[in-house]
């Protein structure tokens, strides 16, 4: 009797590469660079307020933070996945390219933004989970969704997400929001606009194509620049704040001299340029990233010693504020006791 083999089909299992690979395609989901800029801003925010986390809270908060950025550009890219297509300079993310599906970033980014709210919720406090699930949900519905498609002020009432991370890391050290916070948030917020119309001048054709009114394609390159220019000035004088209100040093007064003279020479510049010239516009790009990042280094340099004190005596902060209330401040009145210290029992 004649036997037939019969071949069963074989489970085929992916490669350790083709892991890795998608592994890489869900990194790249979450805006890694951007995720970068906000983690270290609100690291510093963490790193300054008076009240000391020890290091494995401190660390579950920034990983929440960091997890809850991610989230909202997974989502910023799920919902943009048609103008990623269009557009030369995201036309290789993950979902055009078809690495990934749309269903599968909207699981994945949704998940990731629980979860992040949770932990941080759960292991620090409702005050700085409250502030990440705001963010989030204002980058991806009021930004992404509704004001990016519609109006050339996208990029400055959408900034307001960007700007959260050192107020939620200031919350999740205390547990409320300090008015040295909120200086941190006027001066990301100020620094959006230049930075990403900058961006925007060397391409207002491709968002051009893709439907985008951004202010280089609805107002043109001389409104554009102009409104660079004001922002800039706008922006320096803001930078002096935290200098201002003491809870910043010497070596952050001088960087926001060094570095706002530049910024504000190169928006000068950008101004005075023709318009077939994309160096200047490349330059105030290049040089905001800087720019944010060293003033941000400054301000935990500038008081390494006063936080060298509250890590070792959780109550030096608060007699070093004490102390100061008696001497003159840089405006020539008491300073008064950091408004952060008011709820401090969140954590």
């Amino acid at each position: 009797m004649k036997t037939t083999a019969v071949s069963l089909p074989r489970l085929t299992l992916p490669s350790s590469s083709g892991l890795t690979a998608r592994l890489g395609d869900f990194v790249t989901l979450m805006k890694p660079r951007v995720m970068l800029l906000a983690v270290f801003t609100a690291l510093v925010g963490l790193l300054i307020a008076p009240r000391h986390l020890d290091p494995l809270h401190a660390a579950i908060a920034i990983m929440a933070i960091a997890a809850g950025g991610g989230a909202a550009g997974v989502l910023n890219m799920w919902y943009e996945s048609d103008i990623d297509a269009a557009m030369t300079r995201t036309a290789k993310r993950p979902i055009p390219r078809g690495k990934i599906s749309r269903a599968e970033a909207l699981l994945f980014g949704t998940a990731l933004a629980g979860g992040a709210v949770a932990t941080l919720g759960f292991a620090l406090n409702v005050v700085a989970a409250a502030l990440l699930a705001f963010a989030i949900v204002f980058y991806v519905v009021v930004y992404t969704m509704w004001l990016k498609r519609r109006t050339p002020q996208n990029i400055v009432i959408g900034g307001a997400a960007g700007a959260l991370p050192p107020v939620i890391g200031w919350a999740a050290a205390t547990g409320s929001v300090g008015l040295e916070s909120l200086v941190l948030f006027l001066i990301i917020f100020l620094w959006t606009p230049p930075h990403f119309w900058a961006l925007a001048l060397n391409r207002s054709d491709e968002y051009a194509r893709a439907g985008i009114p951004m202010l280089p394609v609805v107002a043109g390159r001389a409104a554009t620049t102009r409104q660079i220019l004001i922002y800039s000035a706008l922006l320096v004088p803001a930078t002096v704040l935290p200098w201002v209100l003491g809870f910043a040093g010497s070596t952050y007064a001088a960087a926001v001299v060094v570095c706002g003279t530049i910024f504000i020479g190169f928006t000068v510049q950008l101004r005075l340029s023709r318009a077939t010239d994309t160096r200047p516009a490349q330059r105030v790009f290049a040089f905001s990233i800087f720019y944010l990042f060293v003033l941000f280094a400054a301000l935990l340099t500038g008081g390494s010693i006063d936080r060298a004190q509250t890590l070792s005596a959780p109550g030096a902060w608060a007699n070093r504020e004490l102390a100061q209330s008696k001497l003159p401040s840089r405006l020539g009145h008491a300073t008064r006791p950091s408004s952060s210290l008011v709820k401090t029992d969140g954590v």
